[in-house]
C-alpha cells in the first residue's frame, strides 16, 4: 500500500507540489514552536502505571486502573507465596515450586506479560536514569522513575525461581487477542511459560540479566541490599543463558508470533555482559565482550536499527564509550571496531552514509517499518543524545562518509525527532498520548477503551468487549497518558482508529528510551543546562534539598557543567569534573542573568572553564 501511494505522488506533480508546500509550512511552524519537555517527561513516566499488572499500590496515580492478574502462576501448579516472605525465598514442596508471578507490565494494548520486551524496557529506562539522573531529579521525577524500574525488577526477581529457571511469559497472545477485555476482567489463559536447562532461552535470560544489572547501578547508594540482590540474579541469569544456549522462541513457541527473535541470542549475550561489566567493573565481563566481539557480531555487524530484538547498536555505543576510560591497551583495536559500527548506525540516522541511510518521511521522521515505527525513532533519539554528550565531553566530532557532524548537530537532530513525536509534524498530531492540543483519542488499548473498573465493576466478558467497546467511534473513556503510539506512515499520514493497531497501539518499549532524552532536553530549555558560565558560592550542606542529592554524598554527577568546564579546583587540588569528590554535592539553583549561581556544600570550590 505504501508503494502505491508513492507511485501516485510520482505520477501527479501537483500532489508532490502540495506536499512540498505543506512541509515548508510545517518546518516554519516547527521552528517557532517550543515544547514543554517537562510535561512530556512527567507523562512518559506516568504511562508505566497504566501498564502495571498485579496488586496496585496505595500511591497509584493512574486511577482508572485496578488490581489484575492476581492469580498469575496458578494454572500450572505455581501458586502465589505468602506476601510476607522475602522475594528471594524459594519454597519447594515435593516437585512444585511456589512462586509469585503476580506483577510486572503488560507490553502494549493487550493483557499478556512478555518477558523479552519487558526486560528491554527496564534496561532502557535504567540507562536513561543512570545517564540523566540529575536532569530527571531536577524535574521532580527521579522517585517516580525508580518506582517504574522497581516494578519491573521486583517481578523479574520473583520470576527467577532457580539459577537455571526463568518464567518468561504469562498469558497467550492468541487467546488474548480473541477477547477484548479490561485486565481487571480477563478470562483468557494465564498459563505461564518458563525457560530452563532443557528448554533454553538465551535472549530473554541475557536481556533480563542486562535489566537487573543496569537497575542495580541505580539502587547502589539508596538501597544497597536490593542492588546486591539484583546483581546476584543478573549474574546467575547471564551464566544460565550463556551455558545453556538456545533461541527462546523455540522453547516458548507461543511467543514466536508476537516477539520472534530474528537476530538470535548473540547480541543479547554481549549486551548482558556489557551491562554486568558496567555494574561490577569485573574484567571477566569486559573480556567476554572483547573476546566474542567478532564471532558474535559485535564488531562486525553494522545495523541501522536498535530495538527489543536487535541490541547491536546500543551495545556498540556502550563499547565505544569505554575507549576514553582507562582500559588495557590490548582492547583498543576491538573497541575501535565496536566504535566504527556504532558510528555507522549514527551516520545512517543522520543521512550521512553512502547508501544505507535510514529512510525518512517527507516531514523528516526516521522510518524503519510500518508497524509501530516510533519504537525505532525513540531508540535512535536516545542513542543520538547519549553519543552527542559523549562526543562533546571528549571534544570530538562524528566522522561519516558524507562529512563530519558535531555534537550540537547530532543533538539537534535527536530533538527534531522528539519534537515530531510531540506534534511538530505535518499532521500537527502529538503521538505522545495526552500531550499537546491534539493526540490520539482511540488508542488500541483494551483497558483504556472500556469504562474504568472503578466506575463500573460489572463484569465485561470476552466478546462483550468487542461488541460494546472495541468498535465504538467515540474517544476512549480513559487516557493512557505518556504512551507513544505506533505513529504515522511513510507519508506522515495517521488514522486515529482503534482498529488501526499498526499506528494506534502503544508499547512500553516505545516510551522507555524517550524518558532520558526528554530529561536532557528539558534541562537545556529550563536554563539549568550546560551551556552557560558558572559561579560557585559556598553554603551550608543543610541548604541543599535532599531530593537532588542523587546517590548521596561523594557521588557527584556533573552534567550541569561538565560540558563547559574541564576541571574543579579547591584546597585539595584539581580534578576532572567527571570525577566524584568526597563530601561534595553540586546543583544549579537560580539564574540571575549571567553567570549561573551554583551551590556547593562543605567546601569552598571554584570551577575553571
Amino acid at each position: 500500500m505504501a508503494g502505491e501511494k508513492t507511485s501516485t505522488t510520482q505520477k501527479h506533480p501537483q500532489a508532490r507540489h502540495f506536499w512540498s508546500i505543506l512541509i515548508i509550512i510545517f518546518n516554519v511552524l516547527s521552528l517557532s514552536r517550543s515544547h514543554d519537555y517537562k510535561e512530556a517527561l512527567t507523562k512518559s513516566i506516568l504511562y508505566f502505571e497504566s501498564q502495571r499488572s498485579g496488586r496496585l499500590p496505595y500511591n497509584q496515580r493512574v486511577t482508572w486502573r485496578y488490581h489484575s492478574g492476581l492469580s498469575d502462576g496458578l494454572e500450572q501448579g505455581v501458586s502465589p507465596i505468602n506476601p510476607y516472605l522475602k522475594n528471594s525465598d524459594i519454597m519447594i514442596r515435593n516437585v512444585a515450586i511456589i512462586v509469585d508471578l503476580v506483577g510486572g507490565y503488560y507490553d502494549a494494548g493487550d493483557n499478556v506479560k512478555f518477558g523479552l520486551p519487558m526486560a528491554f524496557t527496564i534496561t532502557m529506562l535504567s540507562w536513561g536514569v543512570i545517564d540523566y539522573a540529575n536532569e530527571i531529579a531536577a524535574a521532580g521525577e527521579f522517585g517516580h522513575a525508580l518506582e517504574a524500574i522497581k516494578w519491573g525488577t521486583d517481578y523479574f526477581i520473583k520470576a527467577h525461581t532457580h539459577p537455571n529457571v526463568l518464567w518468561v511469559q504469562v498469558g497467550d497472545g492468541d487467546t488474548d487477542h480473541y477477547c477484548w477485555q479490561r485486565p481487571e476482567d480477563m478470562t483468557t489463559s494465564r498459563q505461564a511459560h518458563k525457560i530452563d536447562e532443557k528448554n533454553p532461552g538465551t535472549e530473554v535470560a541475557a536481556e533480563t540479566a542486562a535489566a537487573l544489572a543496569a537497575a542495580s547501578i541505580l539502587f547502589r547508594k539508596s538501597n544497597p541490599h536490593y542492588s546486591h540482590l539484583l546483581l546476584q540474579h543478573a549474574q546467575q541469569l547471564f551464566e544460565f543463558g550463556d551455558k545453556y544456549r538456545g533461541k527462546y522462541d523455540e522453547s516458548v513457541r507461543v511467543a514466536k508470533r508476537y516477539y520472534q527473535s530474528v537476530s538470535g541470542y548473540k547480541d543479547e549475550l554481549l549486551w548482558g555482559a556489557m551491562w554486568l561489566y558496567k555494574a561490577t567493573d569485573r574484567v571477566e565481563y569486559l573480556n567476554y565482550v572483547v573476546e566474542n566481539a567478532q564471532s558474535f557480531g559485535g564488531s562486525t555487524w553494522a545495523i541501522a536499527e536498535f530495538s527489543w530484538d536487535i541490541k547491536y547498536a546500543g551495545l556498540q555505543i556502550l563499547a565505544s564509550m569505554l575507549m576514553v576510560e582507562e582500559k588495557p591497551m590490548q582492547h583498543e583495536n576491538t573497541l575501535d571496531q565496536y566504535r566504527s559500527n556504532a558510528e555507522h548506525y549514527l551516520c545512517a540516522c543522520l543521512n550521512k552514509t553512502k547508501s544505507s541511510n535510514v529512510h525518512r518521511t517527507p516531514g523528516g521522521l526516521l522510518y524503519t517499518r510500518k508497524w509501530n515505527n516510533l519504537q525505532y525513532v525513540t531508540t535512535a533519539s536516545f542513542l543520538l543524545t547519549i553519543y552527542s554528550d559523549h562526543l562533546k565531553s571528549i571534544n570530538q566530532t562524528l566522522k561519516c562518509h558524507q562529512g563530519e557532524v558535531g555534537p550540537q548537530e547530532i543533538l539537534a537532530f535527536a530533538r527534531s525527532q522528539v519534537d515530531y513525536i510531540l506534534g511538530s509534524n505535518p499532521m500537527a498530531m502529538s503521538y505522545l498520548v495526552g500531550y499537546g492540543s491534539k493526540s490520539p483519542l482511540r488508542v488500541h488499548h483494551r483497558g483504556a477503551s472500556i469504562v474504568s473498573y472503578r466506575k463500573e465493576k460489572g463484569f465485561i466478558g470476552c466478546t462483550q468487549g468487542y461488541d460494546s467497546w472495541h468498535g465504538r467511534k467515540d474517544p476512549n473513556p480513559n487516557v493512557v497518558y505518556g504512551a507513544v503510539v505506533g505513529g504515522p506512515n511513510l507519508l506522515d499520514g495517521f488514522s486515529d482508529d482503534r482498529e488501526n493497531y499498526l499506528q494506534t497501539e502503544a508499547c512500553i518499549y516505545n516510551t522507555a528510551p524517550l524518558v532520558g532524552v526528554l530529561a536532557k532536553l528539558n534541562s537545556l530549555d529550563s536554563g539549568y543546562g550546560v551551556d552557560k558560565p558558572l559561579l560557585i558560592s559556598s553554603i551550608q550542606d543543610k541548604e541543599i534539598p535532599n531530593e537532588l542529592m542523587v546517590g548521596g554524598k561523594g557521588d557527584m554527577i556533573n552534567r550541569y557543567y561538565g560540558d563547559t568546564c574541564t576541571e574543579m579546583e579547591d584546597e585539595y587540588g584539581k580534578l576532572p569534573v567527571n570525577r566524584a569528590l568526597d563530601e561534595r554535592i553540586i546543583r544549579p539553583t537560580s539564574y540571575e542573568g549571567s553567570p549561573w549561581a551554583i551551590k556547593i556544600g562543605l567546601h569552598k570550590s571554584s570551577l575553571k572553564p
